[in-house]
């Protein structure tokens, strides 16, 4: 189980961040390929008495893996089989677009830290929408008879258009991608798509998610439970903001949060951290901050909405800190990177073992 910080020390640490990435999604996704899927879900397969209700959904652990680890759709049924309870896809455009320009990835090993750039690289929703398919179906016949993963899509804004005209951007997405999502996020506190978190502002915001949920609801036949992520760096103030924008609007839950612009209390080189440029970091640093918008969204909300907790999560004692403060659901993505592929597995025992010492 120790075996991969060496490797990852040894081999993935002297390889271009990017790359790395595209080597080990590719690693994950041939365990499917070579048919050790069957294996792999009985290795890793969480307690039942991990499972949660939250948005009209059973979710088989609290568990699950944050968008921006496969923004295509190209590998759910691959990471489900680690054992993540849910996985986020995306950030999904409206229109195909490859990013901002490479290198657009750094790690901050001291740190436990990534600051990316990437820029919504993805393929649009078009192309997504079939692999999405294909992927709920294959999470029914894995699963069938016990909790199935669930499947969340994380939309965004595409670069060239128009602030003024995010809205109709974000439809676009909304439409072909909600009837097949178990949920919704609608993205706008990345701080790598020009202007794009002025959409956090609330005039911006409350046409911007009262469209989409409409929208969603409508393609879908159905509801689509609609969250919105956010980023660490707004105040407190306009935190209260937005949560009091979401229960107005009836949304179903908040995702916070995403990566900061902050670079404060870096134990790494200045000089190295000043060579990987701008963008969102992410990681171990960002535990706090997240942790605190945590609990300042519990105390204004209560129980009245589902607060998914992201950010600086590495252990199942962090994930059991998260949903004390009052997450409902926790999600990982950076210490994935640097804890290997049975991450997800680590944390599930984990939070069996916690909970067993509470009892």
């Amino acid at each position: 189980m120790r075996f991969y910080p060496m490797f990852f020390q040894a081999v993935f640490s002297r390889m271009d961040a990017e790359k790395a990435h595209r080597v080990g999604f590719a690693g994950v996704r041939a365990t499917r390929a070579v048919r050790l899927s069957t294996a792999l879900r009985v290795y890793t397969r969480a307690d039942p008495a991990l499972e949660v209700e939250a948005l009209g959904l059973r979710f088989p652990s609290p568990f699950g893996l944050a968008a921006g680890f496969d923004k295509g759709a190209e590998g759910i049924g691959a990471l489900t089989d680690l054992g993540f309870g849910h996985v986020e896809i995306g950030t999904v455009t409206a229109q195909a677009q490859p990013g901002n320009p490479r290198p657009r990835l750094f790690r901050l090993v001291r740190d436990r830290a990534v600051v990316n750039r990437m820029g919504f690289n993805n393929d649009g929703a078009e192309a997504v929408a079939p692999r999405l398919a294909r992927a709920r179906r294959e999470l029914e016949t894995d699963h069938r008879g016990r909790a199935r993963p669930v499947l969340g899509v994380n939309i965004g804004k595409t670069k060239v258009v128009p602030l003024e005209d995010a809205v109709d951007d974000y439809l676009q997405s909304t439409r072909t991608l909600a009837p097949l999502a178990d949920y919704l996020v609608v993205n706008v506190s990345s701080p790598n798509t020009p202007g794009l978190r002025q959409l956090q502002e609330i005039e911006s915001l409350r046409p911007l998610l009262a469209a989409v949920g409409a929208a969603a609801d409508e393609a879908a036949d159905r509801h689509v439970p609609l969250l919105v992520k956010i980023a660490p760096d707004l105040s407190d103030e306009d935190v209260a903001a937005v949560a009091d924008l979401a229960l107005d609007l009836g949304l179903d839950g908040i995702v916070a949060t995403n990566t900061t612009i902050s670079r404060e209390g870096l134990a790494s080189d200045p000089a190295e951290v000043e060579a990987c440029g701008a963008g969102g970091l992410s990681g171990a640093p960002l535990r706090r901050r997240s942790l605190e918008v945590l609990r300042l969204l519990r105390e204004r909300v209560g129980d009245r909405l589902v607060l998914v907790s992201v950010g600086g999560v590495t252990t199942a004692e962090d994930v059991q800190e998260r949903l004390a403060a009052g997450a409902t659901l926790v999600q990982g993505y950076t210490g994935f990177l640097y804890e290997g592929p049975f991450w997800a597995r680590s944390i599930n025992q984990g939070l069996t073992r916690l909970a067993r010492r509470r009892g």
